[in-house]
């Protein structure tokens, strides 16, 4: 008999399952929910205007997208409760939330339901930049042997300096908390009854490094005295290993989601994370990045390597090896924010002509061009910097403009950002002593761009693999949930049976690679102009723009 796990992937706009066959990992079903909410940044519900830099998501919107996506590959599939071994999830993280004791958000109760600080912060909500500069400084001062393992600063998109915000700003949801608790954590609790919190989420996202735990009591006195015992009384649920079994389905979510008590709930992962066992990663030497909204560029390795900007966490991505991770806050969202704000009427009418999607429309004309045909040169940090500068104050850059520039241009420009941000990602492990010989990418823009996927490998000057479904982190939670059944004994056996082989293979074009050689040394100019050498524009634009006083 046919044994099939569920995959639940939440990301930033939607959240989607996919059904696997356990045996060889394909793909019987799949189904995508958007949001109801969307991603709050302007408002709340209720139609309280938010701060800038916040961006927060409505738990509600998990457990509708949970009970649809998962009942619907079950009808699309045609498969019985019966027959499903088990379920994993994922999320985007630190995408984390103030609960009571027994686990209900706090936005819930009625007393909360207009307080922003109630939310899930999403992992891009970047207002607590000013509690993880702080953070960092004081790391820096005491020498905390931490910090290394985390690039050498402390981000703003970590738990953390989100939970220190809490407390500045909003001392009663703080007090009124039990768990300071990542929503991937959350729903595995709601599915099995069972408060965990993942060694990922653990070792990512709330500094806890092996086998010291979480940062010292000193340390968090010295930021502040209320913060002094902060994990024993806002993080204190029990650590527990990806792939791992966190518990089964309660009987309440069992008639929600069509399924049989007792199906196996896996330990929650971080949606990029569980990209990589999706992609085939076994071991050391293999890189996977995953594109979305952002990036995520994840490999693991059997020695400890301190990269600028990166972290690296002990089992952290597969059990036995140090997981590296680095990332860039915007890819997905470049091109979205492009299209939603900077094409003329001319422009949509001849994509409507052609009855072509303005992202085919655009990627067509833009890959007439050469590199370099356009005259621009972008950098990528429209919503930040993640790796290897950690900061979210840095923004964007276009340079080139003229009054001949067509959206065309501009599109390439940003592609060719996203991908000289990858390699400047790449280049620092490289320096840093680990072997990047392999390079696979996963996600919808990866299927569906080739331009992109051509100009990554012309840039990076090496071989990109793609990956034949755009639903690599959904597929990645199915494969931990099989493990955690016990369907296969080995993480390591079930990523040979269950990932797929990458189905195309993008090789560097000479005569272009020469090319954006001298383009990247360009960008690395303004990578180090803007980003390193202390270059104070952009933060003064930030400052003028918050009315701060000069």
């Amino acid at each position: 008999m046919k044994k099939y796990a569920i995959g639940v992937d939440f990301g930033s706009l939607s959240g989607r399952a996919v059904l696997v066959d356990v045996s060889d990992g394909s793909i019987v079903a799949s189904s995508v929910m958007d949001y109801p909410h969307g991603i709050m940044e302007h408002s709340l519900p209720c139609g309280k205007r938010l701060p800038a830099e916040w961006s927060l998501h409505h738990p509600a919107d998990y457990m509708d997208v949970l009970e649809h996506v998962v009942r619907e590959v079950l009808k699309t599939g045609g498969v019985k409760a019966g027959d499903v071994s088990s379920v994993g999830l994922d999320c985007t993280a630190s995408s984390v939330m103030p609960a009571t004791g027994d686990g209900v958000p706090l936005c819930f109760l009625p007393e909360f339901k207009d307080e922003p600080h109630a939310y899930i912060h999403l992992w891009k909500h970047h207002a607590a930049q000013p509690q993880a500069d702080r953070m960092t400084e004081k790391a820096l001062e005491r020498n905390e042997k931490w910090l290394q393992a985390y690039g050498g600063k402390v981000s703003c998109e970590s738990a953390l300096p989100k939970l220190w915000q809490v407390l500045e700003e909003s001392p009663r949801v703080y007090d009124a908390m039990t768990y300071w608790i990542e929503a991937v954590d959350w729903l595995v609790w709601q599915l099995c009854g069972n408060a965990t919190i993942s060694s990922s989420c653990a070792g990512y996202k709330y500094l806890y490094c092996a086998p010291d735990g979480y940062p010292s009591e000193n340390y968090l006195t010295s930021l502040d005295p209320r913060l002094a015992h902060v994990f024993r009384d806002k993080c204190s649920l029990p650590v527990a290993p990806v792939f791992s079994k966190a518990g089964t389905l309660t009987e309440d979510m069992s008639r929600r989601l069509g399924l049989d008590p007792g199906t196996a709930v896996a330990v929650g992962m971080i949606d990029a994370h569980a990209g990589a066992p999706a992609a085939g990663i076994t071991g050391p030497g293999e890189m996977v990045m995953l594109l979305g909204t952002s990036a995520c560029l994840m490999m693991c390795g059997e020695d400890y390597h301190g990269v600028p900007g990166c972290y690296a966490v002990k089992d952290g991505i597969l059990p036995g090896l140090w997981g590296y991770e680095g990332g860039q806050n915007s890819v997905g969202d470049l091109f979205s924010w492009m299209l939603r704000e900077c094409v003329p009427e001319h422009t949509l009418q001849e994509a409507r002509d052609r009855q072509l999607s303005l992202h085919e429309y655009l990627t067509e004309l833009a890959s007439r061009q050469k590199p370099g045909e356009s005259g621009l040169l972008a950098l990528d940090w429209f919503n930040g910097n993640r790796s290897i500068l950690m900061d979210s104050g840095l923004t964007g850059m276009i340079m080139g403009l003229t009054l001949r520039t067509q959206p065309e241009d501009i599109y390439r420009a940003l592609a060719e950002a996203a991908a000289y941000g990858a390699r400047m990602i790449i280049d620092s492990f490289r320096e840093q002593g680990l072997s990047v010989d392999k390079l696979l990418v996963t996600g919808g823009i990866s299927r569906k761009n080739s331009m992109m996927m051509q100009i990554y490998a012309d840039v990076l000057d090496m071989p990109v693999g793609v990956l034949p479904s755009s639903h690599g982190s959904a597929r990645g939670s199915a494969i931990a949930g099989a493990v955690a059944a016990g369907c296969y004994s080995t993480v390591q056996d079930a990523i040979r049976h269950m990932a797929p082989k990458e189905d195309r293979v993008y090789q560097p074009d000479p005569e272009n690679r020469r090319i954006y050689e001298r383009l990247y040394r360009l960008y690395a100019k303004l990578y180090r102009a803007y980003g390193q050498d202390g270059h104070s524009v952009m933060k003064d634009l930030l400052a003028v723009k918050r009315g701060e006083a000069q």
